[in-house]
């Protein structure tokens, strides 16, 4: 297909495109839409009553820009399957999940969000968890080109916010959990939660699948405006687990899955995999999936890289774990804790230039599970390391170790464990780099962990 007209980016405008101003202020708005008009625009599409001609002002210029892409690219999304995917945390687990079971019962799928844009031979990253309009429907022309015929994804809340996902229709739309996140651009829990929860209206999706034992949640999904299952363990649910047990190597329960019951192992850790698990099971039975088959696969699938990913250095377990809200630091050190580790230990930051108020609950969180805990930094973009720091301190009563340097911290922690102890790299994941300033630098909890374990087979085979 020849290049879309439909253009966001000024500097990519060629004679005849139309540009969309999705600017944030009207100062970067005026200069891109100049540049945009300087290189041939047939026509500028804005919010704004810049004083300049040939404009087409709306209400909503991102509404228009999603519709105007998905009409550029023919609606290649209403050929496939649209599984989409929102919540606080679960996503990219669930993502996965889901994408694994229908490979394996020989559905074409592809999969968008954290780790990027997988299918076939395909794989490409993308700084958004889900991209913008114009790249979802390039993809999406692609994929139907290729012959994908179901495409699992990640909805995040700036792209519901953002209308990301105007022009697309959902078959499933999941709802995993809501809790504190991004009220740096939300301003509060309320203007959060009702973001994630208008995508549950039949504009968006066909039908829902719903996490009942989430209280934020559930207390806002009181009107079933579409086909909904709901998933959990504590309430009465379409999809439940009962006899869940958790071990050093994943976890095992009974799932009840519209009355029948089937045996699940899985590699996954923590309850709130189970919940992953229960989502991921109640889209594919949705979808008419072999549940027989589905139950049997998950015991084959392995985590998501930097998902509570379990590396063993000499009796000295560390886990590293994307976990940057509260909620989500609660749950992996709970389950971390429930492995019964001789000490604890958690190394973790907050993000420079995000939910300030978030900090301190996380301080809090972290002494309440751990023996040892130390601060250190986790993508301090503009903001000073150490009034970051403090900002975690004052939720924390407890005696701690400080160390900015991230690598160094997770090295001094690790030099003071033993065999049997237990430390938690919260924060970063399977991320590739620490944002400092406007740089990103290359960085890597994985490098600095697979360094310390290459010195400890060394000192094994040496001797020294």
């Amino acid at each position: 297909m020849d290049e879309i007209k439909v253009k966001r980016d000024s500097r990519m405008i060629t004679p005849g495109d139309v540009f969309y101003d999705l600017s944030e202020s009207y100062d970067k708005g005026l200069q891109y839409v100049k540049e945009a008009i300087a290189r041939g625009a047939e026509k500028i599409v804005t919010e704004r009553n810049y004083p300049l001609e040939n404009l087409e002002i709306i209400k909503d210029v991102r509404k228009e820009f999603g519709e105007a892409c998905a009409k550029e690219y023919g609606y290649p999304a209403r050929a496939l399957k649209l599984i989409g995917i929102t919540g606080t945390n679960g996503k990219t687990t669930c993502t996965h999940i889901i994408y694994e079971l229908l490979k394996r019962s020989h559905i074409k799928v592809a999969r968008i969000g954290t780790m990027g844009i997988h299918y076939e031979d395909v794989d490409k990253d993308y700084d958004m968890t889900t991209p913008d309009a114009d790249i979802l429907q390039r993809e999406f022309y692609e994929m139907k080109k290729r012959g994908i015929e179901c495409v699992v994804m990640e909805v995040s809340a700036h792209a519901i916010s953002q209308k990301r996902i105007e022009g697309l229709k959902f078959d499933i739309g999941v709802l995993t959990n809501i809790t504190q996140d991004h009220l740096d651009y939300f301003g509060s829990m309320e203007n959060y939660a009702k973001t994630k929860l208008s995508f549950f209206d039949s504009k968006y999706i066909k039908s829902a699948v719903v996490n009942i034992d989430d209280n934020n949640a559930l207390s806002l999904f009181k009107e079933e405006k579409v086909p909904t299952i709901f998933y959990g363990v504590k309430n009465p649910a379409d999809v439940f687990a009962v006899n869940v047990k958790n071990v050093a190597n994943g976890s095992g329960f009974y799932c009840n899955v519209f009355d029948e019951v089937y045996d699940i192992k899985t590699k996954l850790f923590g309850d709130y995999n189970v919940m992953n698990v229960l989502a991921s099971l109640s889209v594919c039975a949705s979808l008419g999936v072999d549940m027989n088959k589905a139950s049997a696969e998950l015991k084959n699938i392995e985590p998501v890289e930097g998902r509570f990913n379990v590396v063993n250095i000499g009796g000295k377990k560390i886990v590293v774990d994307f976990a940057h809200t509260p909620d989500g630091l609660d749950k992996v050190l709970m389950t971390a804790k429930s492995l019964s580790p001789r000490h604890l230990y958690c190394v973790f930051g907050c993000g420079g230039n995000r939910d300030v108020d978030k900090r301190h609950k996380m301080g809090s969180i972290a002494e309440k599970y751990c023996d040892y805990v130390c601060l250190t930094d986790d993508n301090p973009r503009f903001e000073d390391e150490m009034k970051i720091i403090s900002d975690i301190e004052a939720g924390m009563t407890k005696p701690h170790f400080v160390e900015p340097d991230r690598a160094k911290a997770i090295k001094k922690m690790f030099g003071y464990m033993q065999s049997g102890d237990i430390m938690v790299v919260a924060g970063k994941g399977a991320e590739k780099y620490q944002i400092i300033g406007d740089k990103k630098l290359n960085y890597s909890d994985f490098d600095v962990i697979n360094s310390l374990l290459k010195k400890d087979k060394a000192k094994e085979e040496y001797g020294n």
